[in-house]
């Protein structure tokens, strides 16, 4: 009994010093704040950044300067509106640079405003558009022209465009914009959307003069500044991207610790042959540029170091196209929530590869993606996430039953030996290897596994990790709520013991601080006494050392995860719940009933019982036996 005990106090001191490690070492960080900005001279002139796919270090795809925002104010905007989405495009560049997530709010207040993703690099000059505390991001489009042509004749960023046809941006409501060079070139720039989040993107090259022009199309995402981050280093934010199968991911950090090229600044260049992405993911956002299947391009993850402005960008390969004929570039801009469903259509239409990988699954994806998918398909038939995960534990019990059922008999088949260790240990005395010896030979005649008590929670180890990662990274999971007061499953319960679960006329601590932690919020004590109760079903270990772990472990774990997502702490009430319900059941079908409440009454400090309790044998004890 004592090697078993000694394996289950392993397995579990050292899941807990991987969350302890986790929790405190890799702890958040305040969110980094800087500001974006243009890149100015000495003398404190602004800058006008070169065209965006231009080989220069100081390469941006911001308009620049005061020029800029007189453009922004003076040319026009095109409306977006659809079920998911609200914004505009800027003619100057004919950027989207203005987005807002129409289904998602920034809070649970209901008066809480939507989601901005995506912000103009000028908000100042448009006072329609409220943009305040926004920092620049947006996408925008345009041509290299071919060396020794005039660059001038083809759109960049500061080119203003006018609209051809269409009025607002919608579902079934394409809208083109267009710009002649007067050089008989003639530019379109075809927006279309659908439901959701994504957008079609096609670059036409008219080419009406007498002699054959070549140029290159290329997108670019541009985020003016590091933006606010969780920093956790479970959580990949930065730039994400697929090229021809291999995922690529770089958080920002990295990004400006890239090697400088030759006269391409701090960048990473990726050429993609056939499939590929490129883009910037927050936690459940994201903007990504991905050509056309079968489109050949290169990659660029980049840090204009001078402007303080990230960039990825999609460059496509140079075109020639001759008198009186035309190109047309097609690719597609996903600006929105990462809702796995609706992103993994997208790899079936239009066939954005892998597109789904660009939620962060983590390390055990194998289990992290199935886990997901069978508390979504739960939750779109209950219709409430915090059953789904109470639903989703029984589900995942029912799997490892038949492994834990060989636990609990094996924890039954020891308690018969309990005697006899007993005796073998009054034989041996202080010595332990002539201990060690004879109790694993009893094991070996008897045919008992004492390793076989741990293997249930060394296998919950990985689930538990797993099921963090889907309620951490999961838009489903954000402001899902399950009763009462727990209104955000993927936030930490807001209850709190200082305050008498709101009795007192006072605020609890913020949420996801360690004070709140120590509050013990209603859930973190459910879960400590629960863990509690699961332990008082098995034999107390002789050892003193071992006894006094067992006591602590659940309360530590108590403290410890009152900080947690509330999702995740359900899970593991629910998960206790149901081992107490399963282990009672198992040991008493093998005559080995767990004297639960009688263990209960043992614990309790300065509690006296009467002569004639329950021992866990079933037999009858004597005053204070058993503590």
């Amino acid at each position: 009994m004592e090697d078993n005990n000694r394996n289950l106090i392993l397995a579990t001191v050292l899941s807990f010093l991987v969350i302890l490690i986790w929790y405190t070492v890799f702890a958040p960080e305040p969110p980094a704040e800087q500001s974006g900005g243009q890149p100015v001279t000495e003398q404190g002139q602004t800058v006008a950044p070169a065209t965006p796919t231009a080989p220069s270090a100081t390469t941006t795809a911001d308009l620049g300067g005061d020029a800029a925002a007189g453009a922004e104010a003076s040319v026009g905007r095109v409306l977006i509106k659809s079920p998911s989405l609200e914004g505009s495009i800027s003619l100057a560049g004919g950027r989207v640079d203005d987005l807002l997530l129409t289904q998602y709010q920034e809070t649970l207040d209901p008066n809480s405003s939507n989601v901005r993703l995506l912000a103009p690099s000028s908000a100042t000059a448009d006072p329609a558009l409220d943009t305040a505390g926004a920092k620049p991001y947006y996408a925008v489009y345009g041509w290299t022209a071919s060396a020794g042509t005039d660059p001038g004749l083809v759109p960049g960023p500061s080119t203003v465009w006018s609209v051809e046809s269409g009025e607002t941006l919608a579902p079934g409501q394409p809208v083109t914009l267009v710009w002649d060079n007067g050089a008989g070139q003639v530019f379109r720039r075809v927006f279309e959307l659908d439901e959701n989040y994504l957008f079609t993107v096609s670059q036409r090259l008219e080419n009406n003069g007498d002699a054959a022009f070549s140029a290159a199309p290329y997108g670019i995402i541009a985020r003016h500044g590091r933006p606010d981050t969780q920093n956790f280093f479970v959580l990949h934010e930065g730039a994400v991207g697929m090229h021809d199968g291999e995922l690529v991911e770089l958080k920002y950090k990295k990004i400006v610790d890239l090697d400088p090229l030759e006269r391409e600044g701090r960048a990473d260049l990726i050429p993609v042959n056939e499939n590929g992405w490129i883009g910037f993911t927050d936690k459940y956002w994201m903007t990504t540029l991905a050509p056309a299947p079968g489109q050949a391009f290169t990659a660029v993850i980049k840090y204009a170091e001078a402007a303080d402005i990230y960039q990825t960008e999609a460059r496509y390969p140079m075109q020639t196209v001759q008198p009186g004929t035309q190109l047309t570039s097609t690719g597609y801009l996903f600006a929105g929530a990462k809702v796995t469903e609706i992103i993994r259509d997208y790899e079936e239409t239009p066939g954005i590869q892998r597109f789904v990988d660009s939620i962060d699954w983590g390390w055990f994806y194998f289990l992290t993606k199935p886990i997901f998918s069978l508390l979504h398909w739960l939750n779109t038939h209950i219709g409430n996430m915090g059953w789904s995960i109470i639903a989703l534990t029984f589900i995942l019990k029912l799997l490892v039953f038949p492994l834990a059922r060989k636990s609990y008999i094996s924890m039954a088949k020891m308690k018969e030996l309990q005697p006899q260790m007993e005796a073998i240990k009054e034989r041996t005395g202080d010595d332990r290897m002539k201990y060690q010896k004879e109790v694993m030979e009893l094991y070996k005649t008897q045919k008992v596994n004492p390793a076989a008590g741990c293997l249930p929670v060394l296998l919950q180890i990985p689930i538990f990790f797993a099921l963090y990662k889907v309620i951490f990274v999961t838009i489903e999971l954000r402001h899902a709520p399950w009763i009462g007061w727990i209104r955000d499953l993927a936030a930490p319960d807001p209850s709190s013991l200082l305050n008498l679960f709101g009795l007192l006329p006072f605020s609890p601590p913020a949420q996801g601080t360690l004070l709140h932690s120590l509050s013990l919020p209603v859930l973190a004590i459910a879960l400590g006494v629960s863990m509690w109760m699961q332990q008082r079903l098995n034999p107390t270990p002789t050892d003193p050392a071992q006894k006094m772990i067992f006591a602590w472990m659940p309360w530590i774990f108590m403290f410890m995860l009152g900080g947690f997502a509330s999702g995740l702490v359900l899970y593991w009430i629910t998960n206790n719940v149901i081992t107490i319900m399963q282990q009672y059941s198992i040991m008493s079908m093998h005559g080995h009933r767990p004297d639960l409440f009688g263990n209960i009454k043992a614990a309790i400090p300065k509690r006296s019982r009467a002569d004639g309790g329950a021992t866990k044998d079933g037999k009858p004890e004597g005053k204070g036996k058993g503590k």
